[in-house]
């Protein structure tokens, strides 16, 4: 009997922005599509709905890191405010326990819309000071 393959791991992966690699995320949330639908009754059918695809959503993809010297996120987020909209292709790469490539997501028309770090607290002496970035964009693909 052939073997099932094991689900990967989503502990190793690589994000790249414009084809380069940007730092070591340690957390990436918005891989998300979701398509609307309009439920329309049809006369003399009492039995179900017919449901409509609509529009397909996507949320925003948010990369967390340890906040470290590169500014190249902030300065990227600095140039929205000031109304400089830059949009880059994002890929977002999960990788196997031998650093081989399994998934890629493409995000195409990314900028970013939200900048966040960790609150400072002097209590806290063992805590990581955390960057968080929000990107919108015009969905994505699976890459190949």
């Amino acid at each position: 009997m052939p073997r099932t393959p094991d689900p990967y791991a989503v502990f190793k992966f690589v994000v790249e922005i414009l084809g380069l690699q940007v730092g070591g995320f340690s957390e990436v949330t918005g891989l998300q599509s979701e398509t609307e639908v309009e439920e329309f009754r049809e006369g003399g059918n009492n039995l179900h709905f017919h449901k409509l695809a609509k529009a397909t959503k996507y949320g925003n993809l948010i990369l967390k890191r340890g906040l470290v010297d590169s500014q190249a996120l902030w300065k990227w987020r600095q140039d929205v405010i000031k109304g400089k909209i830059e949009r880059k292709q994002v890929t977002v790469i999960l990788q196997d326990r031998q650093g081989q490539e399994k998934w890629r997501w493409v995000f195409e028309g990314a900028y970013p819309v939200k900048w966040s770090s960790t609150d400072l607290n002097a209590t806290s002496s063992t805590t990581i000071a955390v960057e968080s970035v929000e990107l919108a964009h015009h969905g994505f693909t699976r890459g190949g």
